[in-house]
This record gives structure tokens, sequence and C-alpha cells, in this order.
């Protein structure tokens, strides 16, 4: 098995972290993976923002959760950690279109690249109920810099994994072969 394979199939989720900052080395590395995804036609129609700020990072919660509800299951974890999972690097990704495919492929190229790092990472849908809110999208998209109206496609946490979580079955009878 070569490298490549190897990390798809040892990447999980990783939703506890250390504290300890991503060096600017690594994560530059990282955004160069997530740049090179593919996309239809080469449109490249996603922009990424990256947040190393835990204030701001702690304020995004806050507002999520007073739109989503502080008790209510919107995220794995809700009842024991922020929606970002106290991760030191949040990166946001949007696109000028709902061309979420683009998106996904470009939250893929993040995740590998940051697991053949040492780093761990976490997609989170679910923070799109803050831009699925009118003043919520209003607030962060004017603190991110994101035109109005582009959309929001994923959130993901990144750093230095704090845990070891056990690998979770896959099943295999999502594939079916048509001869």
């Amino acid at each position: 098995m070569n490298e490549v394979i190897k990390n798809i199939l040892s990447r999980q989720t990783i939703r506890e972290y250390t504290n300890e900052q991503i060096p600017d080395e690594l994560l530059d590395v990282i955004l160069q993976c997530a740049i090179r995804a593919p996309s239809g036609r080469n449109s490249q129609p996603c922009h990424l923002r990256v947040v190393q700020d835990k204030a701001l990072l702690d304020q995004m919660n806050t507002d999520f959760k007073n739109i989503v509800g502080w008790d209510t299951p919107a995220y794995t974890g809700w009842d024991k950690r922020p929606v970002y999972h106290n991760a030191p690097t949040f990166i946001f990704i949007f696109a000028e279109s709902k061309d979420g495919m683009s998106g996904g492929l470009m939250a893929e190229n993040i995740a590998l690249a940051a697991h053949s790092l040492g780093l761990g990472s976490c997609m989170i849908a679910s923070l799109g109920g803050l831009f699925d809110n009118e003043a919520g999208a209003k607030k962060w998209k004017d603190i991110l810099d994101i035109p109005q109206h582009w959309n929001f496609i994923l959130g993901m946490s990144l750093g230095y994994p704090n845990e070891e979580p056990p690998f979770k079955d896959r099943e295999d009878g999502h594939i079916k072969f048509i001869k």
C-alpha cells in the first residue's frame, strides 16, 4: 500500500485538540493543498477564511448557539464543547455559487493533508445554521470579509489531536456493482 492510501484509510475525525497552534509552515502547506482541489471547469468557486483568534471563535460559538439553541444537539459533542471543538484553527469554506461539490473536495484535501502532517480535523456542516440566519449571516460574512451573496459550504476545525478515537466501522453494503 502506498502512503496516500494509508493516509486515506487511517484518517479519522478529531474532536479534542491541544492548545498548540499550527505552525505557519504547516498551515501554508494545507492551504496550498486546499486550493488545488478540483472544481468543475476549473471555476475555483471556493474561498477560505482562516481564524486563529480564540475570542473570535468563542464569539462565533455564542452566536451559533444563540441561533440554534443552547441545548439543541446541532452537532456532535454539543453538550461538552463549542461547535469548533476548541481547535486552535478554524477554516470556513464559502463558494460564489451553491457549489457544494467543490467545497467538499477542498475540505477532503484539507483533512487528508492535515492528517498526513500529524494534525487532526473535523468537518462541521451544522455551522450553516449561523449563516442560514439573516442577522448571523450578515454579521459573520462582514467579519470574515465575505460578500453577502456567497454561500457557506463547510467549517473545519484543525489542530493537534488530543484524543485517539476508536475506528468506526464502515458499511460495505453501500457499494453495488452493476454488470
